[in-house]
């Protein structure tokens, strides 16, 4: 076990119920961020059985704000706020259905004072089911 199982995702996000789209941090290095969320039928971003655009796009600003939360506590700071300032190639090959557990990966590309630059990977098991490029500012 690495002891993330343990970490209460709500201590590493600004945002709470109803709008937490992870359920548990699975990895932390510098580099490689991972988290998990089970798509769940009363999810606010769920409709019509599957997970909106919207719900993956938060799902995965999410795992950025989990990775900057647990930076942030392992250093014992406060947790910081980060503002996206640019979502770049976008791309969806599917919305995922409800139960389907999500793993979503972010690889962090670039750090400059307080922007950081990733690629964010979305799977449903083995299949990628969304991709895209983030540009996120830290507020102090």
């Amino acid at each position: 076990m690495n002891g993330f199982e343990k970490i209460d995702v709500h201590t590493l996000l600004p945002q709470q119920e109803p709008f937490v789209m992870i359920d548990r941090l699975v990895h932390y290095d510098p580099v490689k961020t991972v988290t998990t969320l089970q798509v769940r039928p009363d999810n606010i971003f769920a409709d019509d059985g599957h997970l909106s655009v919207a719900g993956l796009n938060e799902n995965i600003a999410q795992t950025c704000a989990a990775r900057m939360g647990y930076i942030s506590l392992s250093s014992g700071d406060k947790v910081k706020i980060g503002v996206i300032g640019a979502i770049t190639g976008f791309s969806v090959n599917r919305t995922p259905l409800v139960g389907e557990m999500l793993t979503t990966e972010i690889e962090v590309k670039q750090e400059v004072f307080q922007v950081t630059l990733v690629h964010a990977t979305v799977k449903a098991g083995e299949e990628v089911i969304a991709e895209t490029d983030l540009k996120i500012a830290l507020q102090d």
